[in-house]
């Protein structure tokens, strides 16, 4: 397991829902220079970003399944 998971996996709910926001937010934005054709500072983020997204998500839907919130 990553360091990263396991950061995520001991935040609250409420933390976590706040995370997924921001980093929406900053995925939106990523997507739109790209789509704008201007080079993001890191391009590589795009890619980190998606991954944490799905990380968080995991982790909500395995708290839902096993009822822990």
């Amino acid at each position: 397991m990553s360091k990263n998971y396991n950061q995520l996996k001991n935040l609250g709910e409420k933390e976590l829902s706040a995370r997924l926001d921001e980093l929406k937010r900053e995925m939106m934005r990523l997507q739109s220079q790209v789509a704008t054709r201007t080079i993001p500072e890191k391009p590589g983020r795009i890619k980190q970003i998606r991954k944490t997204l799905a990380r968080i998500l995991t982790i909500k839907k395995t708290k839902e399944v096993t009822g822990k919130v």
